[in-house]
């Protein structure tokens, strides 16, 4: 992981410019939580970088979702109940405000 800004990092070893300040703008928004990361297949979009994870508090960014959605995701059959993913989800979001 690479520190790019007070509220972005970047999981991607290659990344273009363009990509960096789409995420950058976004980053800067007041409603951002926590910091904006951008994915290894990060790459520039419409409005927002794609492969980007933007979380917010008290906002939606109807933008973000839907610039490419799907680009390099496939459905994969699990084992995994949905109750198991609302609790690691429940749990990692309590593990990022202890931080």
């Amino acid at each position: 992981m690479k520190v790019l800004g007070e509220k972005l990092v970047s999981f991607a070893s290659l990344i273009e410019d363009e990509t960096v300040e789409q995420a950058r703008q976004v980053a800067s928004m007041p409603f951002i939580h926590g910091h904006v990361a951008l994915m290894p297949d990060a790459h520039a979009g419409k409005g927002s970088s794609v492969g980007t994870v933007i979380p917010t508090l008290g906002a939606v960014i109807p933008a973000a979702v839907g610039v490419d959605i799907g680009c390099g995701m496939i459905g994969v059959q699990t084992d995994v109940l949905a109750a198991e993913v609302v609790l690691d989800l429940f749990a990692l979001s309590n593990q990022e405000e202890e931080l």
